[in-house]
């Protein structure tokens, strides 16, 4: 069993103030693996305290040092690769391999690209018109963070935070403790100051919630549904603070018959996409626009991979999937499926209930559904399982308005032969990152969305501007 009873505030671990049990469970079997104790807002209180009297100091260090701290970090999250990589596992249920490569290995690649990126970082420079700029840190940053991506999520709001000088307290998804403990202890060996970098475990109503009205906490970033987003956008604005927010999506992926011979494999690869993390990525690939006159081809190769997809124990290696989370989600994806039955769409694969010998923990049934259009509920609201809709479309125009006639933006995909259409069709989505052909972006670049999908970016040079101020002054007005 695994208890995790303290929460880690400036620079050590410390009892809750006021806190209840909230159970650690095995997605794979349901087995109750230890319990995290939820703090309250005097939790929160303590945890600002902490990182208020921590920014008097931390953000007038030198650029080196902090650039050195990062690197002591990389040092310290690499040895303890195989340790995230199975708190991850055991707690949100992704497969292993998957889980040492992207899920915790994120980490990794995250912190080298901040790195990189601090090295070019300008904290002062003279503008054109001669005044003189200052970048510098906003101050106590409030950092909530999902169970999907534990660690990638963690990464791209606490590395920047302290890369600029700011100060944070993170609250992790209840659902995913055990990746956040590990951080916390990572951060604690590579050697940052007392109360820079403080951990309280919590959920939303309580804990996310007092740091969102909390007057001390100069900006919020989170990562979660669009409904929560806008909870803490609504309890943030009376002490106007500045909001960051990665919300949801329902990403399009237009598939056009301009793919020749690789139509086959850029099927195949789209509903590998989508079932990737077991669907549960907020930009997944969970909308195939498919181009009339190559449809049946699709629906027949696109059924070959569902079927082909393996299912399997996060415990053990191989490229299959893992359960979804939670019985929360598990639940939320079954009634998605009963209502695309409902709506009519034709299953063309999958559909209720979990696969065959997997009746214990909380798996689904890769599931796909053909004709589809853009006005039924499982073509506009996010699933967040392995659930893929597929709608027709006739014309480019056509495809562009559908991909569009979303609430959300923040990813699209695109699989086309022709690199002037790539262009084309890219300019014109609405989506804060489009894939062509399966060629993604790199760690370093922008990630964010639009509309309902959130705003501000993470990631990069983009991903430091949340967490920094602008000054400007003039000359010094000395006489020679």
């Amino acid at each position: 069993m695994k208890n995790l009873n303290k929460f880690y505030i400036d620079g050590a671990w410390v009892d809750p103030i006021d806190a209840r049990p909230f159970a650690i469970k095995n997605p794979a079997d349901n087995s109750v693996m230890g319990e995290v104790l939820l703090g309250s807002s005097a939790d929160v209180d303590r945890a600002v305290a902490a990182a208020n009297r921590a920014f008097e100091s931390f953000s007038l260090t030198s650029q080196e040092t902090r650039i050195t701290l990062l690197k002591k970090l990389l040092e310290v999250y690499t040895a303890r690769l195989e340790d995230m990589s199975w708190a991850i596992t055991c707690e949100m249920g992704a497969p292993i391999d998957m889980s040492r490569e992207m899920q915790a290995g994120c980490g990794i690649d995250h912190i080298k690209s901040f790195i990189e990126v601090m090295e070019e970082h300008q904290e002062r420079e003279t503008l054109p018109s001669g005044d003189v700029l200052y970048r510098e840190p906003i101050g106590v940053c409030g950092l909530i963070t999902p169970w999907n991506w534990p660690i990638s999520q963690i990464a791209l709001k606490v590395l920047p935070a302290l890369a600029v000088g700011a100060t944070c307290v993170l609250k992790p998804s209840e659902y995913t403790p055990l990746s956040a403990q590990v951080f916390a202890e990572m951060v604690h060996e590579a050697g940052y100051p007392a109360g820079v970098f403080n951990l309280v475990f919590g959920d939303g109503p309580t804990v996310g919630s007092a740091m969102s009205v909390h007057p001390d906490i100069e900006m919020m970033s989170f990562t979660g549904s669009t409904r929560a987003g806008i909870l803490v956008s609504k309890d943030s604005a009376d002490t106007v603070k500045r909001v960051a927010l990665e919300l949801g999506g329902k990403s399009p992926n237009l598939i056009f018959a301009d793919n020749g011979a690789d139509l086959q494999a850029r099927v195949e690869d789209s509903v590998w996409n989508c079932f990737h993390n077991t669907g549960q990525s907020c930009n997944a690939p969970t909308r195939m626009l498919v181009e009339k006159s190559c449809y049946d081809a699709v629906l027949t190769y696109a059924k070959a991979a569902a079927e082909a997809q393996k299912v399997g124990d996060p415990a053990e290696a191989g490229d299959h999937i893992g359960p979804l989370f939670d019985q929360l989600q598990y639940d939320r994806v079954q009634a998605k499926i009963q209502t695309g039955i409902d709506e009519g769409a034709t299953l063309l694969v999958g559909g209720l209930g979990k696969p065959e010998g997997f009746e214990q923990g909380w798996y689904a049934r890769p599931t796909i559904f053909a004709d589809v259009n853009n006005q039924m509920a499982i073509a506009r609201e996010e699933i967040f399982g392995p659930v893929l809709v597929i709608l027709p479309f006739e014309t480019e125009e056509e495809a562009i308005a559908i991909a569009n006639d979303t609430d959300y933006g923040l990813a699209a995909y695109v699989q086309t032969g022709d690199a002037e259409r790539a262009e084309r069709v890219c300019r014109r989505l609405r989506a804060g990152t489009v894939t062509i052909n399966g060629q993604g972006t790199n760690y370093g670049s922008p990630f964010g969305g639009y509309k309902q999908s959130g705003n501000g970016r993470e990631g990069g040079v983009f991903g430091l501007e949340d967490f920094v101020e602008l000054k400007v002054r003039g000359g010094l007005g000395l006489s020679a």
